[in-house]
């Protein structure tokens, strides 16, 4: 286990290196530059900037120089925020959205696993037919349309939840949270449905039932690691898309996170506040998705026999 994880790690540094060099040239080739405004300044002072953040060098030399003090963990200063680093914005947003991540991502593996577990004991049914077609809903209404309409009905018609703010009150983390784990608690719960009735058919579990063990029992101490094994295999993607998309979230609740640096660096041109948030968000990616082959290989007794296998 521990060589296929340092193998894992290894693979994500040429991942992380392409990510940097397509962002980076993406960046650089887009029309206009940090520095455009409504105000234009004077060729002097313009060329005086250019030179200060050393965008006068010739490309090659700029993405060179970026990488030297990338590994050095350097994100280079942000053009937008006078005196501040990339790293310090992302430090002062990162909590908050980590915050909003975390409590999006338990409100999907809970909601979507119990109603996953409710659907799939009762296939063809009406407890299987409600909460699938709820979810399918769930799926198809994106994050920027779901957010306005819980705004709409919790916020101002019943005037049960504030619309907007990240305070110490439950209530204002409650509809984001929901607006950002609505779509990933959908795909959960067809995904643990589909792994019920897969482990539910199985010979181990016939066997259970024929002792005489309580359905609770059964489910619980025997069919739950089984069924929750694709679960598991969706919740790394899961929680670093849940993550980087809470900009959408962050937006329309007005939540003083990372995805409002994000957005603001897009419009600004923030070169280094763009590059340095695209490498935040794509180590969360890749750390997750290593955590979640990690997990699946301790919850799938075959797996990790194979990757013991490999490993000699």
């Amino acid at each position: 286990m521990l060589r296929y994880t340092l193998i894992r790690l290894l693979a994500a540094i040429p991942v992380l290196f392409f990510v940097v060099l397509i962002t980076f040239t993406l960046v650089h080739t887009a029309p206009g530059g940090p520095f455009d405004d409504e105000r234009k300044a004077s060729p002097e002072v313009l060329e005086g900037l250019n030179r200060h953040y050393n965008l006068d060098a010739p490309i090659q030399k700029q993405f060179v120089d970026y990488v030297a003090n990338l590994i050095q963990g350097d994100f280079g200063p942000s053009f937008k925020y006078p005196n501040r680093s990339v790293s310090e914005l992302i430090s002062t947003g990162m909590s908050t959205t980590l915050e909003l991540g975390i409590y999006a991502l338990l409100f999907a593996m809970c909601l979507g696993a119990l109603t996953g577990i409710a659907a799939g004991l009762k296939p063809n049914s009406l407890q299987d037919y409600m909460p699938m077609s709820i979810a399918m809903i769930g799926i198809c209404l994106p994050s920027f349309v779901m957010g306005p309409l819980l705004v709409l009905l919790f916020g101002i018609y019943l005037e049960w939840l504030p619309v907007a703010g990240w305070g110490l009150s439950p209530g204002d983390k409650l509809l984001p949270s929901i607006t950002l784990g609505a779509a990933y608690a959908a795909y959960i719960a067809r995904l643990t449905r589909n792994g019920m009735l897969d482990v539910m058919s199985q010979d181990y579990i016939r066997t259970a039932k024929a002792k005489g063990l309580p359905q609770y029992r059964v489910v619980i101490f025997h069919a739950l690691r089984g069924a929750l094994a694709p679960v598991i295999s969706f919740a790394g993607p899961a929680a670093a898309g849940l993550l980087s998309g809470s900009f959408v979230v962050e937006t329309i609740y007005q939540i003083p996170g990372l995805g409002r640096f994000y957005l603001q660096a897009a419009f600004n041109r923030d070169y280094t506040m763009i590059l340095g948030t695209t490498i935040f968000f794509a180590v969360l990616i890749i750390f997750f998705n290593i955590l979640a082959d990690i997990l699946l290989a301790w919850v799938n007794p075959k797996l990790r026999q194979s990757l013991r296998g490999n490993s000699r």
